[in-house]
């Protein structure tokens, strides 16, 4: 299934090449960045019956612009970025669905499962989602944070699924290296996700086509989901159009 999503930077709805992300800002490759409000593409997906959308903050100053999607699909949509125990519960009562969470479940590169635990402790596991984006490294998937540049210490793997699964009710993965440059899916991925994840997992990063959405269907055995960013004509893409992905939709749910 297709999954939208509104990634949020300086307030705006944009699509960024992943890799280029970094502490400072600096050097961040844009491909995409919107005039309309954030509000416009959640109402867009509300009036599509689109689910389990993901809005993230990349970076700081995106508060206004979050909230605002979110209040315009209250329950439709998830939201990530920099939420932590101190302020998931607002997140959800804000209108998420559920709260992605990455960095803060980790210290130094090392998973904090006191952390993990507390978190779903206060608002439940059906309401986290983890997010074990990756980076290929020595011919292995390894987790990555704080703004996708830092590697842990977690090899991705159904070791790895099997323990986060006690914690958490979905999973999201983007393939970092492949993220935003519109030059395919990595599919060796999606289709170990398919195998090593128990739970429903979102797979982002590389789609260019509506083959890419029919090859995670079929590779991912049903079982993983895909988001499309900057090939989308919504994006301003030329690769896929967004009407397509929502018949794309209506037909499997029929």
């Amino acid at each position: 299934m297709f999954r939208p999503c509104i990634d949020l930077r300086g307030g705006r709805v944009v699509q960024i090449v992943g890799g280029s992300l970094t502490d400072s800002g600096a050097g961040v490759r844009t491909n995409f960045e919107a005039a309309q409000p954030p509000g416009w593409f959640a109402s867009r997906y509300r009036q599509d019956g689109l689910t389990g959308g993901h809005v993230i903050a990349l970076g700081p100053g995106n508060e206004a612009a979050a909230r605002e999607a979110l209040g315009a699909w209250p329950g439709g949509l998830q939201y990530g970025g920099g939420v932590q125990a101190s302020n998931a519960r607002d997140w959800l009562d804000a209108g998420a669905s559920h709260v992605i969470v990455t960095s803060w479940v980790f210290r130094e590169g090392v998973v904090d499962w006191q952390r993990i635990d507390e978190l779903t402790q206060l608002i439940g596991r059906d309401r986290l989602v983890l997010d074990l984006s990756c980076r290929l490294r020595d011919g292995a998937y390894w987790v990555v944070t704080d703004r996708w540049q830092k590697f842990t210490d977690i090899r991705l793997g159904p070791e790895t699924f099997a323990r986060f699964a006690q914690s958490c009710s979905e999973f999201l993965v983007h393939a970092v290296d492949v993220e935003g440059l519109c030059n395919g899916i990595d599919q060796p991925l999606v289709e170990k996700l398919a195998v090593w994840s128990p739970l429903p997992t979102t797979y982002a990063g590389g789609a260019r086509s509506l083959q890419d959405l029919e090859t995670v269907e079929r590779i991912g055995q049903g079982r993983i989901d895909l988001t499309i960013g900057s090939a989308l004509d919504l994006f301003g893409g030329s690769g896929v159009r967004y009407s397509d992905c929502v018949a794309f939709n209506h037909a499997r749910q029929r």
